[in-house]
């Protein structure tokens, strides 16, 4: 079933924020079957508006929008769909016992918010249980048009709840078998020559999809329908037992998930002490729900008198060695594991740019020790020119080295 998504708003259109809703909608409406032909992202114009559904209607069957859907006299899509279908708004108590059912025992609910209980006649309304303007879903000539609020976590929540399974029950489709596997040691290129025969071989309507992230791969093998799932399992197994020990994880979830997991299998605590990464670390692992249960705490040595009066480090070796070096980044793990009293540690002292490298100490520049009981290991990494993705790199970097040493330990 063709599908195609309009992100509304001008502050997308201007780099106010960054459209994530589109990649996140078309990777759960493929995994669910769907065809993505297209994506748009349009300004709060009720003309524009009009003229891209009227425009994209004629190659697709369904149409998934965000956006425009708040109090604010900038929010028109829902005046913009009552002119585009031919109906008006009216007053839809259930729509407002939800809103004020939000706000219980919070702010009152005051006549803007309130007019959110306004929606097209024409529609199915579906109530938003996590934000306060509703789900609209219209239906004309075999179409479907379904409008959805621009707030990321608003919109995956219904999407995830409401609208996929209202479309799967509608259409019918047959969903993807898919697997993903998180694989360290190879960059994108390595990886898809050393798969090159694998591909090849694979039967039709099967695909493997290199995904690269900051300094990890990730593979997702998928087919269509569950009617294939005995060939798909059988290439599962084929691709196991070629990458072996270089994967990670089978499940499509991020590295410090990863790491809580193996740390709460351990009955291990982590804490950090993080330089380059500035806290990134710290904030990854506690973005996981029930990180309190194996992570302890952070500290942000930027400053070498933090390294040395906090962590313990030796003034001796950053004068002679300097704080990018393996003999602070390891006073670093055990200072840190001594403070914050756990089991495990990550510390982290580079050069993340885009100034302060040295011929000997490039831009890029990173050492991360673990410690894990009594054991530490320090390793030198080179990561690349730009800031923001040295910083991500060493992060992931830092987590997978942990989760190595803890696996390696339990051989």
């Amino acid at each position: 079933m063709k599908t195609a998504i309009i992100t509304i708003g001008d502050e997308i259109l201007i780099g106010q924020i960054v459209d994530s809703n589109s990649a996140w909608i078309a990777n759960k409406m493929t995994a669910s079957g769907f065809e993505i032909e297209e994506m748009s992202s349009i300004g709060d114009n009720s003309q524009q508006i009009k003229d891209t559904i009227t425009d994209i209607f004629q190659r697709v069957d369904v149409i998934l929008t965000t956006g425009g859907l708040g109090p604010t006299k900038d929010d028109i899509t829902k005046h913009t769909l009552c002119e585009y279908f031919g109906t008006e708004l009216i007053f839809d108590q259930s729509v407002l016992d939800n809103i004020e059912e939000m706000f219980r025992n919070r702010l009152p609910v005051n006549e803007l918010t309130r007019n959110q209980a306004y929606v097209p006649k024409d529609c199915t309304v579906i109530q938003n249980k996590v934000g306060t303007a509703p789900i609209t879903w219209f239906e004309r000539n075999g179409k479907v048009l379904v409008s959805m609020p621009g707030v990321p976590y608003e919109m995956k929540y219904n999407m995830e709840n409401e609208v996929v399974p209202r479309l799967l029950k509608k259409y019918k489709n047959e969903a993807y078998v898919s697997k993903v596997f998180i694989v360290e040691g190879y960059s994108e290129s390595a990886l898809a020559m050393y798969l090159t025969d694998f591909e090849n071989n694979l039967p039709e309507g099967f695909g493997l999809a290199y995904l690269p992230d900051f300094r990890m791969m990730k593979l997702r093998l998928y087919v269509k329908g569950e009617h294939r799932r005995t060939e798909f399992n059988e290439q599962v197994d084929i691709l196991e037992n070629l990458l072996g020990e270089s994967i990670i994880s089978e499940e499509d979830e991020p590295v410090q998930k990863l790491l809580g997991k193996i740390l709460l299998e351990n009955n291990l605590t982590l804490g950090t002490a993080e330089s380059c990464t500035g806290g990134n670390i710290a904030h990854l692992i506690t973005s996981i729900p029930g990180a309190s249960q194996y992570f302890k705490g952070s500290i942000v040595s930027y400053s070498n008198s933090v390294k040395s009066n906090i962590l313990k480090v030796s003034t001796s070796n950053i004068e002679k060695d300097g704080a990018v070096s393996e003999s602070v980044v390891t006073e670093m793990a055990i200072g840190a594991q001594k403070t914050l009293e756990t089991n495990c540690a990550i510390a982290v002292s580079g050069i993340a740019g885009p100034d302060g490298g040295t011929d000997e100490k490039p831009v890029g520049t990173v050492w991360i020790a673990t410690t894990v009981n009594s054991k530490t290991i320090a390793k030198r990494y080179q990561l690349g020119r730009y800031r923001e993705a040295n910083i991500m790199g060493a992060s992931n970097i830092a987590m997978f080295q942990l989760i190595n040493m803890i696996v390696d330990q339990k051989k």
